[in-house]
């Protein structure tokens, strides 16, 4: 009568998680899910959806996910397979591989730029990410 139904990664995209402004981690985040960060991460960060860092968020690592909107700073090491955004706002220091890219005018883009060939998903398994 209540049988709960196993949901796959597919039925978790499109929910988000949220760090919001004034919380800070330092460590690992692995999500299947879209993620919005407004706070700091110190740390990596791999997921299957959308990464959105919000104008208040900062990075200090390594992301890889299938897409990205960054309006904070970053500073690292990121993969995006797909889209990413880079927003007027935006801090943008390290490497950078991207499916294609969009950079709005403003910006500060300090970083190398490798643009990807090949567009493989995201998988996550046991808590690492892989492609």
């Amino acid at each position: 009568m209540f049988d709960k139904v196993k949901k796959n990664g597919t039925e978790l995209l499109g929910k988000t998680n949220r760090i919001v402004e004034g919380t800070s981690i330092v460590g690992d985040i692995v999500s299947k899910a879209d993620f919005r960060l407004d706070g700091e991460l110190i740390g990596n960060f791999t997921s299957q959806g959308k990464l959105v860092i919000g104008a208040t968020g900062v990075i200090k690592g390594e992301i890889i996910c299938n897409n990205a909107d960054i309006e904070g700073e970053f500073h690292g090491k990121i993969k995006v397979l797909e889209i990413l955004n880079i927003k007027a706002s935006a801090k943008i220091h390290g490497e950078v591989a991207v499916g294609k890219l969009s950079i709005e005018p403003g910006a500060e883009f300090t970083a190398t730029c490798t643009m990807l060939t090949h567009n493989k998903e995201v998988t996550v398994k046991d808590g690492k990410g892989s492609e």
